[in-house]
Parts: C-alpha cells; sequence; structure tokens
C-alpha cells in the first residue's frame, strides 16, 4: 500500500512539473491589461505560469491554444478589505473568525484564519475575482490583513502575502446631542463633553503606542545583549519602516482629516479605508498621495443637504483630483457574500462620471498597488503572474458573464453553490399531471 502511495505521489509531483512549465496562447480577444488602453484581436503568451508576451502579435509555440474570439481578456480582480474567508454566514457564531479579544493587536495575523474551502470563494471567483484582502476586524490597532488567492488547498496555498497591511480604526468625531432623557439607554449617556473628552483620549492613545513602538525600535536598533523581544512591537515594524502601508478606517470628514494628518506628521504610508466623506477632502489625499479604498457607493447619503449621487459620483470627484480609488464592500455582515458586486459599484461609478478605465483600474491595479503585490497582480504585463479570466462582454455591464479563469497559469473552475443549485433544479422532474 506504502508502494501505491509513493508512486502515486511520484505521478502527481510529475503532473504538477509538467502543468507549471506549459505555455498557453490566447489569441483574438479582447485584452484589457488595466495599465494601459484596450487592445483588440490581440493575443497573450503565457510561460511557466507568467505573461511572457501581450501584444497585436504575440505568438510562439505554446502546448495549448485558445481562441478567444468574440471574448474580453481581463486581470483578475483584488477585493481589498474584505471579510471573505474569515466569515461564511455572519449568525452564526462558529463561522465568524474576524475579531480578536483587545484594543491594541497588532500581533494579530488574518492569514491564518482564512478558510480557503468557504463557499463564498468560489461565488466571488465565478464573477471575476481572483485574490482577495483578509482584513481583521475589531480594536483600534487591529492587526494585519493578507492578500490571498482564491483557489487553493490550505492557507499555506493560497497565502501571497501574510502581512500586507496593518490596521487601524480612527475614533470617530461624531458628537450625539441627544438629551438623556431622550436617549434609548440613560445609564450609558454622555454629554457632549465628556464624548469630545472620549474622542481626544483615543486619538492620544494610538498616538502613544506608535511612539511607544517607535521607541522600542530605537532602542532595538542601539542594541545590546539584554534587550528583550516584545511580540507586539515586532510586529509593528513593517509599518513604521514604510514596507507595508497602515490602512486608515475613516468616515466622517474630520475623522479622515485627523487620521490623514496624523499619517503625513509622521511620515507613514497611509491608504483610507472605508472614506464616506473623502471626497469633501480631496485635494487633502492629493496632497499626501493616500489612495482610497471606497465601500460606499451605495450608502445611502449620510446629510440630509447632501444629493441622492453624492456617493455615485464620489469616486469620480476623487479621480478628478488625483486620488487613486480602489472599490471594497467593507468587513460588514454582508461585505464577505458580496464582494461578487463589487464590478456594479463600480460601473455606477462610472455612469456617474469616472472614466471607465479608472472603473477597472479600481478593481484591479490600484488595489495591487495599495495592497503591494503590483510587481506581481492588477495589470496584463510582460512578467507578471498570469492570472486573468475571459468574459463575454464589458465587465462593467451587469449581463456580462465571466467564462473562463485562469490563476498563476492554471486554469481553475468557475463552479459554485449558485450553479450547482441551478443545474440541479433546471433538471428537476415535472411535477405528474393530476
Amino acid at each position: 500500500m506504502l508502494r501505491h502511495h509513493a508512486t502515486f505521489g511520484l505521478l502527481l509531483a510529475l503532473a504538477a512539473g509538467k502543468a507549471a512549465a506549459a505555455s498557453l496562447l490566447l489569441t483574438n480577444a479582447v485584452i484589457h491589461p488595466a495599465s494601459g488602453p484596450a487592445l483588440t484581436n490581440a493575443a497573450l503568451l503565457v510561460r511557466d505560469g507568467r505573461i511572457a508576451a501581450v501584444d497585436a502579435a504575440a505568438a510562439g509555440q505554446a502546448d495549448a491554444t485558445v481562441d478567444a474570439a468574440g471574448l474580453h481578456l481581463y486581470p483578475g480582480l483584488i477585493a481589498p478589505v474584505a471579510a471573505l474567508g474569515l466569515l461564511e454566514i455572519d449568525a452564526v457564531r462558529a463561522t465568524r473568525d474576524t475579531t480578536e479579544v483587545g484594543e491594541f493587536t497588532p500581533d494579530v495575523y488574518a492569514w491564518v484564519a482564512v478558510h480557503p474551502d468557504s463557499e463564498l470563494i468560489p461565488v466571488a471567483r465565478a464573477n471575476g475575482f481572483t485574490h482577495a484582502q483578509a482584513t481583521p476586524l475589531g480594536g483600534i490597532v487591529r492587526g494585519h490583513s493578507a492578500v490571498f488567492a482564491l483557489d487553493g488547498w490550505t492557507i499555506e496555498d493560497v497565502a501571497v502575502n501574510r502581512a500586507a497591511a496593518l490596521h487601524v480604526t480612527w475614533p470617530p468625531f461624531q458628537v450625539n446631542l441627544t438629551p438623556r432623557h431622550a436617549a434609548p439607554r440613560p445609564e450609558d449617556w454622555k454629554s457632549p463633553e465628556d464624548q469630545l473628552k472620549e474622542r481626544d483620549r483615543r486619538v492620544k492613545a494610538i498616538d502613544d503606542f506608535f511612539s511607544d513602538a517607535e521607541a522600542y525600535a530605537k532602542a532595538k536598533a542601539a542594541g545590546g545583549e539584554s534587550f528583550a523581544i516584545v511580540p507586539a512591537w515586532e510586529a509593528m515594524m513593517p509599518a513604521l519602516r514604510g514596507e507595508i502601508p497602515l490602512f486608515l478606517h475613516a468616515d466622517e470628514l474630520r475623522q479622515i482629516r485627523s487620521a490623514v494628518e496624523w499619517a503625513a506628521r509622521r511620515k507613514y504610508r497611509a491608504v483610507l479605508a472605508g472614506g464616506r466623506d473623502a471626497w469633501r477632502c480631496a485635494e487633502l489625499l492629493a496632497t499626501h498621495h493616500v489612495p482610497v479604498v471606497f465601500e460606499h457607493v451605495f450608502t445611502l447619503p449620510a446629510r440630509d443637504e447632501d444629493p441622492y449621487d453624492v456617493h455615485f459620483a464620489a469616486p469620480a470627484a476623487l479621480a478628478r483630483a488625483g486620488v487613486r480609488v480602489a472599490f471594497s464592500d467593507g468587513t460588514d455582515r454582508f461585505g464577505a457574500s458580496n464582494i461578487r458586486n463589487l464590478p456594479y459599484a463600480a460601473a455606477q461609478a462610472a455612469a456617474f462620471g469616472l472614466p471607465a478605465d479608472e472603473a477597472l483600474r479600481g478593481l484591479t491595479l490600484y488595489p495591487a498597488q495599495a495592497l503591494g503585490v503590483a510587481d506581481r497582480l492588477g495589470s496584463l504585463e510582460p512578467g507578471k503572474e498570469a492570472t486573468f479570466f475571459l468574459a463575454d462582454g464589458d465587465l462593467l455591464d451587469i449581463r456580462t458573464n465571466v467564462k473562463r479563469m485562469w490563476i498563476a497559469g492554471r486554469e481553475v473552475s468557475l463552479g459554485n453553490r449558485h450553479t450547482r443549485l441551478y443545474e440541479r433544479y433546471r433538471q428537476r422532474p415535472a411535477s405528474p399531471a393530476r
């Protein structure tokens, strides 16, 4: 029996090696590189899991050829700031692995909790998503998110970047003016003055925490055999050195300004996540080169005086100011299951002024850049990972269907729970006539 297992393992290894060395040529496609203009009747050549050529005349000997006439070729979509892989059914506590205990937990790494067999992953994949950012929730300094591929057997298989960004929830700046007698829970009521003090205390706590981390870094650099390693401070080092970005989660105007100005003062690489009111301080974001992961295209207007389309048009306003906008549905209870709908958020923004090529980049190249993986993902360029999909129409058209997909040069299935149920009930026997 052991011999049979060894032989089978050898065959698998040989097959894997052959698949890794395989080459593929896709011809006659409308190619949307994301990094440049679309190419009509173009070809894309793949070798060893990477893109070898993209142009109107790309050709060469290939182990397989796909005639993509009438189809559109796009880079794999990336879902930033997502609970995908960490959350299955919000109402079932055992399927929620999004939140750690404590307010300051920089040494939390979300990648170890990703569930590669989540039923929500194939659903997102079926609408063009090949990668997502698993984002920890809860607390103030939440911990580190991870970029993972939406195909693989284990967490080690799917993890692309295990520490893509450090996440900080900025304290809210709104003041609740409801009087005590009208509060739903009078025992928890706080005066406006107390709310302001609480806000200032939270902002100072964040500032002090990062100051302590920087002091630790200086003490470590000074050396000494007796220096004590502290895991929480060690986890902060990549963000302090600018190796990974700091995702600042903020929505309200004053909250955003405070977070961005704090990050600029400390010279951190910042990305704004949420960004409901980001359009109101677009110049500030552009000045400090802060990209926005916008989560509110379909959020109702926050103020009575806002027009109905305020959030539809917000990405266009940010883009006009020179801010790079990526799209997300956030990490709330429906965030994981709604990832498949992100192309429609980009399409809505395009209908309200965002250029179509910017909308595409907001689903591909800009998330890759924000997450530090643009050297391998986010666009169709020679040398990058062969991760892309074929669709039968414009990505921003709700009628478009994804037909085939490749991740790192390997074709993956588009089947999911939705398609299985469709096929099952489509073939249901007719009820006998009575």
